[in-house]
């Protein structure tokens, strides 16, 4: 699928709106959620023991900054913190093994960061063997890494096979010399050939490769020859992001110079290029940021109305539960939400104390539930077929919804969507705005003031 990007439709509604990995989004969560009330949550979720669970893990060290990250890391060269850092992870497990019926299987295991890779071979083999001695994690569960090509060696990608990880996320960002300077993240091409041979060679099933634009120095031309260079890696996926400049949420964003960043219609451009050239190159544009081969599994998940959406971005696996791990990471239940402290030595206290790491949360009502299940379907079908979620949700979707199905005449005249008397599509240029169609169905927006990342 070849999207034809309008460039006048992407100034018209590029504005502020939330990327739906959850709903509520998480500027709903509140500090007077309790580590009773999860507690809770967690035991009706027992009460289904063939409920399956996806187990998140977050490792927040780096070995530098990079200049543009938004993500909660720490950077540390010394290795006591690490395995500090390591030890309370097994026994925030522990803290949760006890409460989790034993006899529900593990499907999805995520290692996010920081850098997972930071760690040492031995501790990746050792962590992989204490998650599978804790929990009961399925002979084909997937199993995935995001890793850092700096400082990778072969046998950290032998330990990962070793742990049982099989799908790989590699960081690239971009490839032109002048861009990378600009960031603090300096690699190339054949390092990262390098490791994708390693990856590979040693039989993961998936590979994905990120990519940013509108990072400084960058122009159309310079991210072409970024683009070309990964297609030759031939991933299975490519996750391609739009660089958030908020220095005054991330400080350290302070080091990139405003007056480098690509002007907007540049990294219009950019976005132009990134769809076009992919889709002719066989990638699907599954959505947000999302692009897979045809014969990915993601690709088949979406065509098949089964594909997922969590902080993890786009999965596969359905009707789990998420057990985050780790400082400042997110657990998801059938109604509730719960985000782990931010601040490490207090996250360390926590554990010690064996309580739950707890910051904030929220308590679904069944609104929030029944929004959530309407969003996250138009987010992963690209459309809302009225019957299936009317019988899903038991309700007359059209008369509770009405509203705002009416509401989009915009989209529809502007080629984005199309409104038929049984389902809502979005056509392939709509899909770069599902976000913006997302907002129609959030109940809660009018009264959030957060600030978010733009929608294109």
């Amino acid at each position: 699928m070849t999207i034809d990007v309008d460039l006048d439709l992407v100034r018209k509604y590029d504005r502020p709106g939330p990327r739906y990995t959850s709903y509520p989004t998480a500027p709903h969560f509140t500090e007077a959620f309790t580590g009773a009330e999860w507690e809770r949550h967690i035991e009706e979720a027992n009460r289904t023991a063939d409920r399956p669970l996806s187990l998140y893990f977050h490792i927040p060290f780096c070995d530098t900054l990079c200049w543009f990250c938004g993500c909660n890391m720490l950077v540390s060269r010394r290795r006591e913190p690490i395995d500090e850092y390591v030890g309370y992870l097994y026994r925030e497990m522990d803290l949760y093994a006890r409460r989790i019926h034993p006899d529900r299987e593990v499907v999805q295991v995520h290692f996010g960061g920081g850098t997972p890779t930071h760690l040492t071979p031995a501790q990746i083999r050792d962590v992989g063997r204490r998650i599978r001695e804790t929990f009961r994690v399925a002979p084909d569960a997937e199993i995935s890494v995001e890793m850092d090509p700096r400082g990778l060696t072969g046998d950290h990608i032998a330990a990962l096979r070793d742990a049982g990880f099989n799908r790989a996320s590699l960081g690239v960002q971009d490839f032109d010399p002048r861009v990378q300077q600009a960031i603090n993240r300096v690699h190339d091409a054949r390092l990262v050939g390098q490791v994708v041979q390693w990856v590979k060679e040693a039989g993961f099933e998936s590979l994905n490769l990120d990519l940013i634009y509108g990072l400084p120095h960058q122009s159309v031309a310079t991210f072409a020859d970024t683009i070309d260079t990964v297609l030759a890696f031939e991933p299975n996926r490519l996750a391609v992001f739009s660089y958030a400049h908020v220095p005054w949420m991330k400080a350290h964003m302070k080091l990139i110079r405003t007056e480098d960043l690509p002007a907007p219609e540049v990294k219009l451009g950019m976005l132009k290029l990134i769809t076009e050239t992919l889709g002719a190159h066989g990638y699907e544009y599954i959505g947000m940021d999302h692009f897979a081969r045809e014969d990915d599994e993601l690709t088949r998940a979406q065509r098949e109305g089964t594909l997922q959406r969590n902080f993890q971005g786009y999965s596969t696996r359905a009707g789990t539960d998420i057990h985050a791990f780790g400082m400042s990471s997110i657990s998801q239940l059938p109604r509730a939400y719960a985000q782990h402290v931010k601040d490490l030595p207090r996250y360390y206290a926590e554990v010690e104390a064996g309580r739950f790491p707890l910051e904030r949360g929220i308590t679904l009502t069944d609104e929030d539930v029944e929004r959530r299940t309407v969003i996250m379907r138009l987010m992963c079908d690209m459309g809302l077929d009225y019957a299936r979620l009317g019988a899903d949700l038991g309700i007359d979707f059209t008369a509770r919804y009405g509203e705002e199905i009416a509401s989009l005449d915009e989209f529809e005249e502007d080629g984005l969507i199309r409104r038929l008397d049984d389902r809502l599509e979005v056509t392939p240029m709509g899909r770069l705005f599902i976000r913006n169609l997302a907002m129609t169905f959030d109940g809660r927006l009018a009264h959030d003031h957060a600030r978010y990342s733009r929608t294109v």
